[in-house]
């Protein structure tokens, strides 16, 4: 008799397991939450596991009139689902809903009415409404409302109640066409604005544009429409806040892992009129650019799926006042704990529930029993219904504090983003200078949604730095062409060297703008170099990629030399690759020497690691420079473009390492004391950073991989004992949120890495850390264990090739939190 065993463990401290006789043939069941991780005081009752060729696998959930759940099968039918309020025995009863609609990945019930919106090829892609229209208590008549052309993963999703009773909210992901809109807070003057062509990599949505993802509201008919915000990626789901602030949880790109345009999931305060950037293949904004609306917490590599904040649970305050968001592929359920920060949030996440395998799909309160309910499933995969309720101390907490002054004055900035009344004008152009990005925002959208003609001469005559580069922004877009001249004498007029780097990167951002926006004819260019062509090389990583792109574009006779050498210091893979993308198309200031130490990066380049368009999006970089080189250039450098390099560990820069001692935590713990690290070299530092691989993982002030967690933020939570302690004996205390698994399969395989994708019975394992598409594929059914690996992914040595004043260097770089003007880099 054949037995399995399947081990489904999330800690160090809990390994659970179940026995199944195949020859039984039992039904297979949800993740038990016995295997999971669950924060201190809570409890996570599996209330229903759902029979995959029955029920399908459920994606969507909300709350019906009754108390009851109503939830969506991926590609099938409705159902009801009764549960026993908590703390109450019972059985859970699913009834199918009959009506002709299916395939949901957003329900919402509201207006007597229960909202779906579709995402499938079953039924019509769209916002449809579902009516009881003869009172017998039961749904019985489908309305489309609104079709929405996309369909797939990345079509519309969530549907929700607006806080003001009245109306509803839509949430649709990049793959769906803007519909048709009454109004709009967005001003509809989108474009793709990317100084440089983008390249594509395996090119997937590739005919895309701006804006993307988008988030609307709308009447209870479905008929007028309001664009509320836009430039997402796959934002599934969205929340209000209790004083009716939108939040939602949007997605990266896998396959750009390690790419300067990779963005982490990441959680966005989705303010009106905002533009979050999103632009297929390598042409997403930064989150520094001064027109893109920066994400509140980056989470990492996920797949964001529902979220929902705490409000009508039996929690402590808080956790009620959480923001609680579901990543499919890693298993977590995060809280994400907000706090005011000037007229914005600043958050905070917590693995609140994770486990393995854990597909979360939605998350609902039901106020019923006033416990918080998740679903998870999603692509055929098994899918459960699971309850969390409090069990620990109850406490008292403050209340909470509501809009703070600066929140304030954004909403009423805000309220001019639909309104074209002349009295916003004025308050716009006061605050347009304002130091808190989200009021300088709000103020630069109420300006565009206005005749430019009624604020021009105002707003160009304004003297604050901020107002200067916004003014630029909001003209470029939305003023007229003949105002360049006097956009660009303004713009000259800020002293470059005095300018915060925010400043800084606006000011780049809002030439960049004009030139895209309103002409880069010759009149211009000499300009332009003039100005810019002393600023390079910069302080800062950010500057230099703008000032290469702006300089590429206008053909600097200067640049290639020093972005040459910019190219071989840079200490990241990301930063290279973000030069050599701009050097690619530069086609002035070359000489063979320059041209050979150019192509010669490829040959490291070729060992970098990174997603699946990885290696396609460095083969398109080189494909392009090769095209801009004369028939007679190729042939010279045949020799170093036909160069096949071999397979190595990557080496990002710095020159090889040999041995220097086998340190231990003892040697070292003095070392690494604070009160040595005094005076320390900040550029060595980070060097050394790159040269011990470490950026290949981890990022670090916005720079470097996002594979492993983010170390930005050490300083705060370690001892530099602790870090030490961790960098040289890595599997002493692994993070549950980067734990491997060791699966061992029938056929006696063995597979160490961590989950990061499923579909149907197939697990997609990573089993490299330095390599995010080293993936292996292992079907559920052929397992016979799954326990927790013993040792960390992270490579043990790391420090082994450095000496003890390199070490200083490097340690005090991880406690900066990325500041060069941190006191350990100051003898005084």
């Amino acid at each position: 008799m054949t037995m399995k065993t399947v081990w489904c463990c999330l800690s160090t401290l809990v390994v659970a397991f179940c026995l199944t006789n195949l020859s039984q043939a039992k039904e297979p069941t949800a993740t038990d939450p016995s295997h999971f991780k669950v924060a201190d005081g809570f409890q996570v009752e599996l209330l229903y596991s759902v029979p995959k060729d029955k029920e399908g696998s459920w994606v969507s959930m909300c709350v019906g009139p009754d108390g009851n759940l109503i939830v969506c099968d991926q590609y099938g039918k409705l159902y009801n689902v009764a549960v026993p309020d908590a703390g109450q025995k019972g059985e859970v009863t699913v009834t199918p809903i009959d009506v002709q609609i299916g395939g949901a990945q957003g329900l919402t019930w509201a207006f007597d009415s229960l909202y779906v919106v579709v995402n499938s090829g079953q039924f019509p892609s769209g916002l449809h409404r579902v009516t009881d229209s003869d009172g017998d208590g039961k749904l019985d008549k489908v309305t489309q409302l609104r079709k929405l052309s996309g369909g797939g993963e990345h079509g519309p999703h969530a549907v929700m109640l607006h806080p003001d009773g009245e109306h509803l909210v839509i949430v649709c992901g990049n793959q769906t066409n803007v519909t048709e809109f009454a109004s709009s807070r967005v001003p509809q003057v989108w474009d793709e604005d990317l100084v440089l062509p983008r390249i594509y990599g395996r090119g997937f949505m590739r005919e895309k544009m701006a804006p993307g993802g988008y988030i609307a509201k709308i009447d209870p008919e479905g008929k007028e429409w309001e664009l509320l915000a836009v430039g997402f990626r796959n934002e599934y789901d969205a929340a209000f806040n209790r004083d009716g602030e939108l939040f939602t949880y949007d997605a990266d790109m896998e396959w750009d892992l390690n790419t300067p345009w990779y963005r982490p999931t990441r959680i966005c305060h989705a303010v009106s009129g905002a533009e979050f950037g999103w632009r297929n293949g390598s042409g997403k904004w930064p989150a520094y650019y001064e027109d893109s609306t920066p994400g509140l917490v980056d989470i990492g590599p996920g797949s964001p799926t529902g979220v929902a904040f705490g409000y009508g649970t039996d929690f402590p305050q808080k956790y009620q006042d959480a923001l609680y968001a579901c990543d499919w592929s890693y298993g977590k359920l995060y809280a994400v704990h907000l706090e005011a920060d000037g007229a914005t949030y600043k958050g905070t996440p917590e693995e609140f529930i994770t486990g393995t395998p854990l597909p979360l799909t939605d998350i609902v309160v039901r106020p019923k029993d006033k416990a918080l309910y998740f679903t998870v499933g999603g692509r055929k995969t098994q899918s459960g219904l699971y309850r969390v309720t409090y069990v620990g101390e109850k406490t008292e907490d403050a209340a909470p504090a509501g809009l703070n002054d600066a929140m304030k004055l954004r909403r009423q900035l805000e309220e001019y983003h639909v309104s074209k009344d002349p009295a916003g004008i004025d308050l716009a152009l006061a605050n347009l200078g304002n130091e808190d990005r989200f009021i300088r925002q709000a103020a630069r959208i109420a300006l565009e949604h206005q005749d430019p003609a009624k604020w021009q001469d105002k707003a160009i005559a304004l003297d604050n730095t901020c107002a200067v580069i916004d003014t630029a922004i909001a003209l470029a877009r939305v003023g007229d062409d003949s105002l360049r001249g006097q956009l660009l004498d303004k713009l000259d007029t800020i002293d470059y060297a005095s300018a915060t780097k925010q400043q800084k990167l606006g000011l780049l951002r809002a030439y960049g703008l004009v030139l895209m926006r309103m002409g880069d004819d010759a009149e211009v260019r000499d300009r332009y170099l003039k100005k810019l062509e002393p600023l390079l090389p910069a302080d800062s990583p950010e500057e230099n990629r703008m000032l290469a792109e702006l300089l590429v574009r206008l053909q600097s006779p200067v640049a290639a030399p020093r972005l040459v050498e910019l190219l071989e210091a840079a200490p990241t893979q990301e930063q290279q690759i973000e030069l050599a993308k701009s050097l690619r198309l530069l086609k002035a200031g070359w000489n063979d020497e320059l041209q050979e130490r150019y192509f010669r990066w490829f040959h490291k380049a070729a060992n970098y690691r990174g997603g699946a368009s990885f290696d396609l999006f460095v083969q398109d970089i080189k494909k392009e420079a090769v095209e801009n080189l004369s028939p007679e250039r190729k042939a010279a450098l045949a020799s170093i473009l036909d160069h096949k390099p071999d397979s190595s560990m990557p080496t990002v820069s710095g020159k090889p390492r040999t041995l220097v001692k086998k340190w231990t935590v003892e040697d070292l713990a003095t070392v690494v004391d604070p009160a040595t690290l005094k005076g320390r070299n900040f550029d060595k530092g980070q060097q050394l950073f790159a040269e011990a691989n470490c950026f290949a993982c981890h990022r670090f002030a916005e720079q470097g991989g996002a594979i492993g967690p983010d170390l930005t933020a050490l300083a705060g939570r370690f001892s530099p004992r602790d870090i030490l302690e961790s960098t040289i004996l890595p599997s002493k205390q692994v993070s549950d949120q980067y734990q491997a698994i060791k699966v061992l399969t029938e056929d006696g395989r063995v597979v160490i890495g961590r989950i990061v994708n499923l579909n149907g019975d197939n697990m997609q394992i990573n089993t490299n850390m330095l390599d995010p598409n080293a993936i292996t594929h292992v079907n559920r059914n052929q397992v016979d264990e799954i326990m927790p690996s013993e040792t960390s992914m992270m490579p043990e040595g790391l420090l082994d090739n450095f000496t003890e004043e390199e070490i200083k260097d490097l340690m005090a770089y991880l406690l900066s939190r990325g500041d060069r003007t941190n006191a350990m880099f100051s003898e005084n």
